[in-house]
């Protein structure tokens, strides 16, 4: 197969709206590519119970295609070459990502600065010079591209480095005043999204965004934040990766740095400056997540479960998420053969998918 029919079947399967990240690659495994994946999804949804998902037509992927190639972006596949090594070893990870700009910053050790989008003034300013000296030590800055701290830690890092994660389509400037910003970034950083061009962001959709930062990054710089605000998110995504985490203590009669607070009092390390960064994520391997990249060599022959394998697995399934792990050892078969009727009864649209591979069959 072509690499550019290749790319048209991975870009309908992820625009697919029943297929997520999990889903996107349990098919790869299975199948082998995405063309026959797409094949298989009929027959799959059919024997989970519930009606094939309406594909992503050949037509609209090829019109994304188009609009990706004339705003001078590429797409990367995870399993590929190009794709950051460390987010492709953490779940959920975007199948394809659409990047403007220099992508060999992915070569380098990648540290994410996030934090309040109504920064003080001081925790702005520090946490540009954290930047700017993280960047002197030839560490790339993450961040999120939005207001305070965000905008604060690109700027820091604009010329020794920075990768932007968009929410919504690589092609829009959110927040607006950000536009020049985003543009610079395109000549001299990365901006990363996993929407199709055009794409307004909504709500739901920066948490999302949240675990790229999270992924990319060997450890996650936390400055100022809010109770129950996006960055805490970031922070938690990051440590269920396994990778560090850190906050910049604040005043306790400052609401914004009572998250950082707590994050330090739940275990986060503290830290004052670019040194005790590195310090953090320096133990050996200079700043890098040393992470193989993801490859889909299948496909990974799975005999179909009998009708009572799948009952039995399906009795074990409830509202609340259960872990996979549990479900393979409760069943008592193997873990590739629950994998499969998880996937059919995902197809079925009657699984639900949660964080930490944890599984519930949907209700109602």
């Amino acid at each position: 197969m072509s690499r550019a029919a290749d790319l048209l079947a991975r870009v309908r399967l992820i625009r697919t709206n029943s297929i997520g990240p999990v889903t996107y690659r349990q098919l790869l495994l299975r199948f082998g590519s995405a063309e026959a994946a797409l094949d298989a999804l009929p027959d799959l949804a059919t024997r989970g119970g519930g009606r094939p998902p309406a594909v992503c037509d050949v037509s609209v992927a090829q019109r994304e295609i188009e609009q990706v190639s004339k705003l001078g972006a590429r797409y990367l596949a995870i399993g590929e070459g190009l794709y950051p090594r460390a987010l492709a070893e953490a779940d959920g990870a975007p199948p394809l990502l659409i990047a403007k700009g220099d992508l060999g910053l992915f070569e380098r050790p990648m540290i994410a600065i996030v934090g309040a989008r109504n920064a003080s003034a001081a925790a702005s300013r520090f946490a540009r010079q954290l930047a700017w000296d993280l960047g002197r030590e030839d560490v790339v800055v993450v961040s999120g591209l939005a207001r305070g701290i965000d905008t604060a830690a690109h700027d820091g890092a604009m010329e020794t480095g920075t990768i932007g994660c968009a929410a919504g389509g690589i092609d829009i400037f959110y927040p607006p005043e950000n536009e020049a910003r985003q543009r610079r970034m395109f000549e001299v950083g990365v901006v990363l999204s996993e929407t199709p061009p055009g794409y307004e962001p909504r709500a739901r959709d920066f948490p999302r965004r949240n675990r790229i930062i999270a992924g990319l990054s060997a450890g996650t710089v936390v400055v100022e934040a809010a109770p129950r605000s996006g960055s805490l998110i970031t922070a938690r995504m990051a440590a269920e990766m396994g990778r560090e985490v850190m906050a910049v203590p604040g005043s306790p009669l400052d609401q914004r740095a009572q998250g950082c607070n707590g994050l330090i009092r739940e275990g986060a390390t503290l830290v004052q400056n670019a040194a005790e960064v590195l310090e953090a994520v320096r133990p050996g391997a200079g700043g890098r997540v040393q992470s193989p990249t993801t490859q889909f060599q299948g496909p990974i022959p799975v005999a179909e479960p009998a009708a009572d394998e799948r009952a039995r697995v399906e009795e074990l399934l409830g509202p609340s998420p259960a872990p996979i792990d549990d479900l393979v050892r409760m069943s008592g078969l193997a873990s590739g053969a629950v994998q499969l009727i998880l996937l059919e009864l995902d197809l079925a649209g009657r699984l639900d998918r949660h964080a930490g591979g944890q599984v519930s069959l949907r209700t109602g």
